[in-house]
Order: C-alpha cells, then structure tokens, then sequence
C-alpha cells in the first residue's frame, strides 16, 4: 500500500488495478493484460495514447522554453496563438480567454470573475449562481458547490449560501418525470420551477445560470427536446447569463465541436474547457467569458494595480503548445466528423441493449453514452446504493474494458474519438458479457423485482 490519497476512490479499495502503458485505444496493465479504455481515461483521452505527434510537441517545447509565468505583463507566443485559436471557435462573442490547469480550477476562475465583473459594473449584488441537480462542475471548494452530487459534498461542509449557490431540476425525463407527464409537460413544469425560483430570489441578485450541455459524472443527461430553448428565453427576460460548463462536451465529444452547438445553446456568455483541450497529454484549461465583461474590469484592475487572480502554471508554455497542436490534429484530420459518424454507429449498437433485463433507459450524444441498470424494468425503480454499478463495472472489466459506474447504476461510455467501427463491435461486445454477469449476480442475490 503506497503513502498517496487516492482521488475519487473508496479509501478502503485502493490500487485494485495498476496500469503500466497505453497505446491508442487501449491500455495495458503491470501483468500485461489488455483492456479497451471506453472512458477515454476520464472523459479526456481523445486522441488515444501514445501519439507521437503530441510526444513530440511536448519535448520540442520542453527544450524551447520549459516554463514561463504570465504574470505582470509577461507571456509567451504559444499561449498566444492558443488563446486566439480558441477565440476563434467558440460560440462567445469576441471571447477572452483564462487559463488554468483542470476543469475544477476554471469553474472557480469563473465564480471570481464573476464577481469582478459585477462589482465593475455597480452590481455587488448580482452574484448568485443557479446550477442544477446531478450536475458536476469539479471538487475545489467552490466548484464542488456548483456540484450537484451528493458524494461531492457528504462530509466537506460546502459554503453553498456563503457563494450564492443556487439548485434548480436536473432534465432528466426518465428519473424526474411526473406520472402521465410527457416530455413537454416535463419540460414546462421544471422551467417554470426555474423561473419561480428567479422571482423569489430576485432577478437582481442572480449572475449567472451554469449548465453541462450533456451531464456526465451525474449519469450522461441529455435534457429533452425544448428545454435550453425555455431556460435561455428566461435566463434573457432576466438579464442572467448562461455558463455553459463544456470541459467533457468539448471538441467533438458529442459529434459537434461543442456540445452547446449539438443542445441549440446559442451564445453562451462564458464557457469552460479542459480535457480534450489537450486530449489530456497536459493539465490545461480555460476559462471563457464574453469580450464586453473583460473590457469591463480592465479599469478596475488599473486602479488596484493588478487583476489579483493566476495561478503558477496558468498558460504553461508546454500544456499550451501540445494544446495547440491537439486543436491542429482535430482540424487536419476531421476528427470532429470522425467523432459523429462513429457516434451514429455506437448509438446504434448500444441501443441493441434496449431489451435486455437489467437495463431501464439508454441515452446519450454522438460518443458519450450511459446505460442506467433497474431492479424492475417495468416500473424503473434504481437499485439501492452502488453495489450493481461496482458489480457491472468490475464485470466489463474482468472482460478487458474499463468503464465507469456513474449516478449509481450506469455504465458511462467515452471512448478516444480516433476509435473505428470495429473497436465501437469490440465494446459492444465486452459490454454484453458484462451486462450478462451482471444479471446472474443480480438475480443470485434477490435484486431483481418481478
């Protein structure tokens, strides 16, 4: 037993698997075994491992220049070009960009400017933040409270009123649907809830709504048909700003190079990016927002004598350069568009599942997927506690791919977006006796209702 803490682990199931090398879509552990990696590591590794063109990135600006700051006026051209190469894609118009080293860290970036950007404006009071049930924006202190997950905050005595945090409906038909109620009816109910939630709170206080296009950790929501359209048309009758939360939806995860191009968020006032920024060869990301908020704490920052926020790695002249070359790979090789059209095909294929015993509801977004697992097909009724989601994941696993158990009882699937029809049959395929375990595991034990 090492001496680390394990990150997001159960303290009393540690180093259960060690992995010594990776290769494409795959990896490999200490005994040599083979596994499909159908999470992309964590929703990160795009481009797979082992590409040598980002290997190559890395130590030709290793011996360039290793590590410079960007604070007090210093900087360096390959953070440059990234920043403006960004600026370019997003849907934000005339976008600045803030880098840091993880998603958790540019959603905190983005609570503080925020409040900058109030308080330069003469709003204090405009700080508060709706964000949703069984959403997850990271585990620093305030991020963590922007998560909507009840394992993110068990014990860590979050300062949720202290920040402003506000809880409004997670979209998620399958789980949150009233008896009888449609889709639509689902939809105008929880929007309404949002806006009941705006007047009672005042429209004057709140800064900004903040929303995964497509969730992840919480289960891969993909909200209903009409639903950004209602929360934006409300978000503009109150002047509060959309945040959208991109760090696993970004660059071609969802089969556009956004995923609020794929939901129809249309310009978001401030997006957030990592993972996939630099198919996670470096810790990168950045924190977007809107032209007009920047050039409004410019003066503000003059009078101070210092935007007083930046970290010691913020635009590292490494993670900046393998993050423009993961950009340039994407553009060069159409990846984005490889990302749909095997996104089609691995719907397709795990919608196949629809009958199988254990599985309630399939859903998901060009390569971004989750099977929820029920006690009773029937009715839906979720299994109680993790057990089966640690079964099913163990099971897949056993069986040579790693996958994760998310929201309790599903199975998520990410895999690298360089994949090809033959390695979305293999997934299908490891998936099914998976699954197939899984079943005889819950039926041995009594967890399946008639």
């Amino acid at each position: 037993m090492s001496t680390i803490i394990y990150p997001t682990t159960n303290l009393k199931a540690t180093e259960t698997l060690t992995l010594e090398r990776g290769d494409g879509a795959y990896v490999y552990d200490n005994q040599g075994k083979q596994y499909f990696e159908a999470l992309a590591g964590l929703w990160c590794t795009s481009l797979g491992y082992n590409n040598r063109e980002l290997i190559d990135t890395v130590n030709q600006q290793m011996g360039q220049l290793s590590y410079s700051h960007m604070f007090g006026g210093k900087t360096h051209q390959v953070g440059m070009d990234l920043s403006e190469k960004l600026s370019a894609m997003v849907p934000v118009e005339n976008a600045k960009v803030f880098f840091g080293n993880s998603g958790s860290d540019a959603n905190d970036t983005h609570i503080k400017m925020l409040r900058y950007y109030f308080n330069a404006i003469g709003k204090p009071e405009k700080y508060k933040i709706i964000a949703r049930d069984r959403a997850y924006h990271g585990v620093t202190v305030a991020a963590a409270s922007l998560t909507g997950l009840v394992p993110n905050h068990t014990h860590f005595d979050l300062p949720f009123e202290a920040l402003g945090i506000l809880r409004t409906d997670a979209p998620h038909y399958y789980r949150g649907a009233l008896p009888g109620e449609t889709e639509e009816q689902f939809v105008d109910r929880i929007t309404n809830n949002l806006e009941q939630m705006i007047l009672a709170e005042g429209a004057d206080t709140i800064a900004a709504f903040i929303a995964e296009p497509i969730t992840g950790a919480s289960g891969v929501i993909v909200p209903p048909k009409g639903y950004y359209e209602k929360v934006q048309a409300i978000l503009n009758k109150y002047d509060i700003l959309f945040w959208a939360d991109e760090v696993i939806t970004g660059f071609g995860r969802t089969g556009n190079d956004f995923g609020s191009r794929t939901m129809g968020i249309e310009n978001p006032a401030m997006m957030t990016l990592a993972k996939q920024l630099s198919s996670a060869y470096m810790p990168i990301s950045a924190s977007v927002i809107r032209g007009d908020m920047y050039e409004a704490m410019i003066e503000p920052s003059a009078q101070v004598g210092v935007f007083g926020h930046g970290y010691t790695y913020s635009g590292h002249p490494v993670a900046c350069a393998v993050a423009l070359k993961t950009l340039e790979i994407y553009e060069r090789d159409n990846i984005f568009g490889h990302a749909a059209e095997m996104g089609d095909y691995m719907q397709k294929r795990l919608r196949e599942f629809a009958d199988h015993p254990l599985v309630g509801e399939i859903r998901g977004e060009g390569m971004i997927a989750a099977i929820e697992m029920v006690a009773n097909k029937a009715t839906g009724k979720a299994f109680e506690g993790g057990a089966v989601g640690g079964f099913a994941m163990q099971a897949c696993q056993n069986h040579g791919m790693i996958t994760r158990a998310v929201a309790g009882s599903s199975l998520a699937f990410c895999p690298p977006l360089i994949i090809n029809k033959d390695q979305v049959d293999e997934m299908i395929e490891k998936l099914s006796k998976g699954l197939d375990d899984t079943l005889d595991f819950v039926t041995r034990e009594g967890l399946l209702e008639a």
